[in-house]
């Protein structure tokens, strides 16, 4: 059985008194809407927020079952790394997750595969639970080679934790997130999206095992809204949402549960 994950992705939005409101909007209409998932495990809820925000968002779950995370660490847990965020302190400041990969670190900060690579390991290291964004670009997508390309990811940002994967399966998630719908409108098709899912299944069953495969959450991201999160949670390999803009909103988030 497999949770669904709802995570949200805050993006560079929202200050910490914002943040607040947020949560004392959210949190009373949320308990009704969990429960058992899809794919029967429970429903849980993380939020990725910015790291000014992290501590004030921590302290305004607390006593809810909501995980708060941070969307970016370095690969050093400390060091002359100006402007960055450590894996260490987002642990003690109350993350329980790190957000690796994504495709604006992938392209708008030049992060590549080994990087991830790096960081990945680094997350788990420090007792962090991490949840790696892979996805294709239009070209890659309209030259075929998505499956190639998120195979070359997976490879990347999973190989240096593959026991992590193996021993405790529920602090690694995958978020497959086609970079051409991602802010743009579009969205993968439900059809289009299992096919990546089912991929990404067949790839951690063949590099890890089967039981492992089949209890580590694939999110899918890139406009979910309200109105299509239906139809593509109704795939089988589909065991959450990533999302952005329509987590911003209290009743708009609440809408895809």
């Amino acid at each position: 059985m497999r949770d669904f994950i709802f995570a949200a992705n805050w993006k560079m939005h929202k200050t910490s008194a914002e943040s607040i409101a947020f949560f004392r909007t959210f949190l009373p209409k949320l308990e009704s809407r969990l429960g058992q998932g899809a794919n029967g495990g429970v429903k849980r809820v993380v939020f990725f927020v910015p790291a000014l925000n992290l501590t004030t968002s921590e302290q305004a779950v607390q006593g809810s079952s909501i995980e708060i995370g941070g969307q970016n660490i370095h690969q050093e847990i400390k060091g002359a790394f100006t402007g960055e965020n450590s894996a260490v302190a987002l642990r003690a400041a109350g993350a329980k997750w790190a957000l690796v990969g994504h495709s604006e670190r992938r392209s708008l900060f030049g992060e590549t595969d080994q990087l991830t690579s790096i960081k990945m390991k680094t997350a788990v290291e420090n007792g962090l639970s991490v949840m790696l964004c892979v996805g294709e670009t239009l070209n890659e997508r309209e030259s075929n080679d998505t499956i190639k390309v998120v195979a070359r990811q997976l490879e990347a940002g999973l190989s240096e934790i593959l026991e992590t994967c193996k021993s405790t399966p529920k602090k690694v998630a995958i978020a497959y997130e086609p970079v051409w719908a991602i802010g743009t409108g579009k969205v993968a098709s439900p059809e289009q999206a299992s096919e990546v899912h089912q991929s990404i299944r067949q790839w951690l069953t063949t590099r890890l095992d089967a039981k492992t495969a089949q209890e580590i959450a694939i999110l899918y991201g890139g406009s979910v809204k309200p109105d299509n999160a239906a139809s593509i949670a109704a795939k089988p390999d589909i065991d959450g949402f990533l999302v952005g803009g329509a987590s911003l909103e209290p009743d708009s988030f609440l809408g895809l549960f």
